[in-house]
Parts: structure tokens; C-alpha cells; sequence
């Protein structure tokens, strides 16, 4: 059986029930989810501050998977999951998960990206203003720079939008229908951990394909094709100053 493991950076336990509900649906029968939430950082990761942090905190909750899959060995050598996602919209710590992790790894931002593109030009609609230069960043960074046609921002963040679905999907559906007009897009992310569920919901009013950031992330993550027997490397050197869970994983002393 395929297991997901889904990382919520952000540390809010009602943004993990969320993901746990709809990667379920749409994951479908056959494929085993599990959503783990940060142990630290911010309630919902919306500027570049809570972003660096939020980095740490996925592979510490990784770590954590590890050390509670063989709790008596000091480093596991099987992974309790066979695909990983990361659970918000910016995918922070991807390339650091990637480069220790022996499953494969993706987030919901790279994942609607390439779902996007499979269409043409497209933009992102996504809650919090401080987004922007992250999700620019992000993009560019994992080639998809010349396919982004514009960011179109809310004020409120998708945990506040969740809280308020009514309201939320009359301010995204104008949203959409702005950044198809301002910016020609050809497809638009509805971006955010918090937003599941809602592109589906508004899609009757836009013209273009809306991408469901958390469905595109879960479809992504299952496509990956995980080692029979994976193993996770350690990291090169000695962690100081982290938790045990993630300094079990790092080079022991001499």
C-alpha cells in the first residue's frame, strides 16, 4: 500500500485536520494519508520570517517520523512512508527534504505549478500580502518563472479564509476573475493549505482552469516512484543544538 506522509509547517491543528480531510478524497482508496503538524514556528507561515522557520521545522517533523518508526535504533534505515508532501503553499525545506529523504518529496507550490503549466501561462491567487516575493522566488527558482504571469494576493490568509468559507469564496472568486483579466492567465492556482476545497467551489464563475493547490500537491506526490527498499541518509555532520529526533539523524562524533 502507498502511504503519504503530509508535513504541515505551520502549527495550527485545525489547518492539519484540513489537509488530512481533503488528501484523503483526493488521494482515494488503496493509498494510506497521514498529516503531521510542526512542533514549532508560526500558527500559519505568512512572511519570510515564519517561512525560514518553517524550513526547520519540516525536517525536524520528518526526523520525528523517523525516530517513532524504530524508536529503539538510532537512525531507522526503512521509511515508515512511501511519498512525502509538504503541506503549504511555499514548500519550505523541499530541496533540504529532497536531498536527505529516500521517498519522493514535492510540495503543494511546486505541485500546482506543474499542473498549471500543463495549460499555459498562469497566475496565483492566494491569501497575505507578504506571499508575493516568496512564491515569485519559488517559482523562478524550480523553472517556472517564464510561465508565472502574475501574483494576485487577499488580505486575509488561508487560515482566516477557512475560518470564514462563505465570505472567502466571494473574495477568491473576484480574485480569480481579476487575475485572468489583469494578467491573461491561462490557468489559476488557488494557492494555500487553508484553501482546500475552494477552487472547486468557485470554478463555475471563472473562465480558466482553477488548479486546487492541495489536490494538484496530492496527485504530484503520488506519482513518484519510491525505491523497494529506501533508505535515508545521514546528514554530514554533527547537529547541535536541535532535537533529538533530528540530531539522531546527523553524523555521530568520532
Amino acid at each position: 500500500m502507498r502511504k503519504l506522509l503530509i508535513i504541515n509547517p505551520n502549527t495550527s491543528a485545525s489547518v492539519s485536520a484540513l489537509l488530512q480531510s481533503h488528501a484523503a478524497r483526493y488521494a482515494g482508496p488503496g493509498v494510506e494519508v497521514h498529516t503531521t503538524t510542526a512542533r514549532f514556528g508560526a500558527p500559519y507561515i505568512a512572511c519570510e520570517s515564519s517561512y525560514a522557520v518553517a524550513g526547520h521545522a519540516v525536517l525536524d517533523a520528518w526526523a520525528q517520523t523517523q525516530t517513532q518508526l524504530e524508536p529503539e535504533s538510532q537512525v531507522p534505515q526503512t521509511a515508515p512512508f512511501t511519498h512525502l508532501l509538504i503541506g503549504c503553499f511555499g514548500d519550505p525545506g523541499l530541496m533540504a527534504l529532497r536531498e536527505n529523504c529516500a521517498v519522493p518529496v514535492t510540495g503543494l507550490a511546486e505541485a500546482a505549478f506543474v499542473a498549471a503549466a500543463k495549460t499555459g501561462r498562469f497566475a496565483i491567487v492566494t491569501g497575505g500580502a507578504r506571499w508575493q516575493p516568496i512564491l515569485e522566488r519559488l517559482a523562478h527558482s524550480l523553472g517556472f518563472g517564464n510561465q508565472l504571469a502574475g501574483i494576485h494576493t487577499v488580505a486575509p490568509s488561508g487560515a482566516e479564509m477557512a475560518r470564514a468559507p462563505e465570505a472567502a469564496q466571494a473574495l477568491l472568486t473576484l480574485a480569480c476573475q481579476q487575475a485572468v483579466a489583469q494578467f491573461g492567465a491561462q490557468a489559476v492556482i488557488v494557492g494555500g493549505a487553508g484553501l482546500a476545497g475552494m477552487a472547486a467551489r468557485i470554478q463555475p464563475a471563472v473562465d480558466v482552469p482553477l488548479i486546487d493547490s492541495v489536490a494538484a500537491g496530492v496527485q504530484h506526490a503520488l506519482q513518484g516512484s519510491p525505491a523497494s527498499a529506501p533508505t535515508n541518509r545521514r546528514f554530514d555532520f554533527n547537529w547541535q543544538g536541535v532535537s533529538a529526533d533530528l540530531a539522531a539523524l546527523g553524523t555521530p562524533p568520532n
